[in-house]
């Protein structure tokens, strides 16, 4: 996304990247970055509570009309309510997918030919 982001820049449209991985999108020059440590897959926060989704938007609009400066980065302080490691291991799938099904077992394979 940031990568998409500066081409828009690009275009004239100005962006701003809420993320994960503010420091990965800082890496690939996104113009403004709002930093959110949030599981993967809730950028904006928590499904129905729209006080922290509401906190995410306005700070993104904030830096979007506020930051001139491209490389301009803005963590948001809210904590996810429920332990990390449960907040982590609650998105993934019971089951993997075939894809990371076929690459953990070319890594086994691969450890088992190993002396």
């Amino acid at each position: 996304m940031p990568v998409l982001a500066r081409l828009i820049e690009a275009a004239g449209i100005p962006t701003v990247t809420v993320t994960m991985m503010p420091a990965v999108a800082a890496a690939v020059l996104a113009p403004r970055i709002v930093g959110v440590e949030f599981p993967f897959g809730h950028p904006f926060g928590m499904p129905g509570d729209r006080a922290m989704q509401r906190t995410v938007l306005e700070t993104a609009l904030t830096v979007l009309s506020g930051a001139a400066a491209v490389g301009t980065r803005v963590d948001v302080d809210i904590e996810w309510p429920v332990p990390r490691a449960a907040a982590y291991k609650s998105w993934q799938p019971k089951e993997a997918s075939p894809i990371v099904a076929m690459l953990l077992a070319s890594m086994k394979a691969d450890a088992a030919a190993k002396p």
